[in-house]
């Protein structure tokens, strides 16, 4: 199993065309807005080159005139190599300060765009792609990108320099000693384009590697009471070990990769450096060549040669890089499948007459060849209760996801007061609901903050008076710290009725004009079902509500129940109506509600 998902992370990954470090360049958009820092840390650098090469220089002046000077002739060579290191040391304190600043605010402005990109991508991309790879591009991705841009862009700019300007140096000092380096430098540039392609390569697989490790974990932390329940902790243990082996030998390969071509930089150049010493010595013992050009020429020997050794180790950092923002331009290139068209229509703030479903057609992304919901047509009026019964998969929920604007229909079209929602506003068509989802999500924060969710602007006082209203306060109060007490990741710290109840203070705090119910009292006990279920009512009054709905009471005070059939509309009317029907939903009903109708009457 490991061996085929390596294959598989390592083919789907060579397979494709890649621009190599062009995807950095594409980065740069986010450089732009700090060009002053960037020319300061330019400056920086430069001076920090011309300082590093004028040591060559001071050792050429001092061996060859320093020492056959009188001793007092000595000082100012010393002082003139003494403020040469001095403008060294300035000039590197300011290209690593900039370059470092430079990178943490690149940074930060790319972790921010990137989430608020994923904010606007609708649950179509989330069916396909699991939350830890987002996360992972977030956090693992980013470190890369910073590492370069905050260091390794700058060492490489001045190793670059220091190339550049040691070769001229070269030259300057000993044409003669500087053919023979001149002769290496091919060499040495062919081992680092063949293995820094196989780097940029592996680097891809890498980080997608390492994706899936952090998507193992968060999908088994995020379930870890279901996998303690079922005693899987074992299995998940080696399904995480599994991915956890797939990345460190991948990782591994990289490292061989770039650890080849480090060694093979090294051995060509200092052999290069073995040889022109050897000959440069031969020349100083037979007088053609002065000791001071012999030194000085060694030192900028040394120089050219720790530049390219340390410029193979950036291209290697360069190309890990390369594959990361490779996978954060990917995600920045998403586009959201529903799209807001350039002039959106507007949209009362109140609901004016109805809501419109005209011949619905909807197939999910991942699921497209199984309609959701077919040629579906109904109609909800302003302050009209409506119930949507069904068998699971009958496309309930999918009604509020059209509704909601989560996805767009593949045809008819939902419309409110005459208004198709597909040409409004996503933000604006939302603001008027509330959703009370099956599933309750509570945020590892305050009772205030959580309830406060549905309006982020409302007092303390608005926020307990829609506890109140939810049969919420209560509960509330009796924790340690009372509305600011934690709940916990995910709520850990409620019961599922507590969450339910706070989900329920949530919406009824939004005040909003449509309200879409999935269940909203499945989660509770008898005692409070009924207590919130007084609470709904009130709220539903005078509010247009749709309610996904298996519970007796909630059906019976609809005003109206829509019995959906494998995406169609196949029975509508009063309770009573259906049941003289004898149809689907007589049927659920003698499943699912007599044993509840019979206690209510009694």
């Amino acid at each position: 199993m490991t061996d085929s998902r390596e294959a598989e992370i390592r083919a789907e990954n060579t397979g494709k065309p890649r621009e190599g470090i062009g995807h950095l360049v594409e980065l740069l958009r986010f450089v732009r807005p700090y060009k002053w820092a960037v020319a300061g840390a330019l400056v920086a650098l430069v001076f920090a080159a011309g300082s590093t090469l004028g040591i060559g220089q001071a050792i050429r002046l001092l061996l060859d005139k320093g020492f056959s000077a009188s001793s007092g002739a000595l000082e100012p060579y010393f002082i003139w190599l003494m403020g040469v290191v001095a403008v060294l040391a300035i000039a590197t304190f300011g290209r690593f300060y900039l370059v470092s600043w430079i990178g943490e605010r690149v940074i930060a402005d790319i972790r921010k765009a990137v989430f608020d990109h994923v904010l606007t991508l609708n649950p179509a991309f989330f069916e396909i792609t699991r939350t830890g790879e987002v996360l992972s591009r977030l956090t693992t991705d980013t470190t890369l990108i910073q590492t370069v841009i905050g260091s390794s862009i700058s060492v490489a700019l001045r190793n670059f320099l220091l190339f550049i300007g040691g070769l001229g140096a070269l030259i300057y000092t000993s044409p003669s000693l500087a053919g023979i380096v001149l002769l290496v430098v091919p060499i040495v540039i062919v081992p680092i384009i063949v293995f820094g392609r196989q780097v940029r390569k592996l680097s891809r697989a890498s980080q997608d590697s390492v994706a899936a490790v952090s998507a193992r974990a968060d999908e088994t932390l995020r379930s870890i009471q279901t996998s303690q329940a079922y005693t899987h902790e074992q299995h998940d243990r080696l399904h995480f070990a599994e991915e956890v082996e797939i990345s460190f030998r991948i990782a591994i390969k990289r490292i061989r990769a770039r650890a080849w071509l480090t060694a093979l930089v090294i051995l060509l150049i200092f052999g290069a450096i073995d040889f022109v010493l050897w000959s440069g010595a031969t020349a100083v013992v037979n007088g053609t060549m002065t000791a001071g050009t012999l030194g000085a020429f060694l030192f900028y020997a040394v120089v050219v040669a720790g530049s390219m050794g340390s410029l193979s180790e950036v291209w290697g950092d360069l190309q890990r890089a390369a594959g990361a923002s490779e996978r954060l331009l990917e995600l920045l290139a998403e586009e959201p499948t529903v799209t807001v068209v350039d002039t959106p229509l507007p949209l009362q703030d109140r609901l004016q007459e109805k809501i419109s479903f005209d011949k619905v057609l909807f197939h999910y992304p991942s699921r497209p060849d199984m309609p959701a919901l077919e040629t579906v047509s109904l109609d909800i009026k302003k302050g009209e209760t409506v119930a949507l019964v069904g068998p699971s998969g009958a496309g309930k929920t999918t009604v509020f996801q059209l509704l909601l604007r989560f996805y767009d229909p593949q045809s008819g079209a939902i419309s409110i007061d005459g208004t198709d929602i597909a040409k409004t506003d996503p933000t604006q068509l939302r603001s008027l609901m509330g959703l009370v989802p099956q599933e309750p999500v509570i945020f590892a924060d305050t009772a205030y903050n959580n309830i406060r969710y549905g309006r982020p602007e409302a007092t303390d006082e608005e926020v307990r008076a829609a506890a109140d209203a939810a049969v919420a306060t209560e509960f509330i109060d009796a924790m340690p710290e009372g509305f600011h007490t934690e709940f916990g990741e995910r709520g850990v710290k409620l019961s599922g009725g507590q969450k339910q109840r706070i989900a329920i203070a949530r919406a009824i705090l939004r005040d909003p004009e449509i309200l879409l119910l999935d269940e909203a009292t499945s989660a509770l006990d008898a005692e409070s079902e009924r207590l919130v279920q007084v609470a709904l009512e009130h709220l539903m009054q005078n509010r247009t509500t749709l309610v996904i709905a298996h519970r007796l009471a909630t059906v019976l005070n609809a005003d109206r129940i829509i019995v959906l059939e494998k995406g169609t509309v196949a029975a509508e009317g009063t309770h009573e109506d259906l049941m003289r029907e004898d149809g689907l939903y007589a049927k659920l009903a003698k499943l699912q509600f007599d044993t509840g109708r019979a206690a209510l009457t009694a």
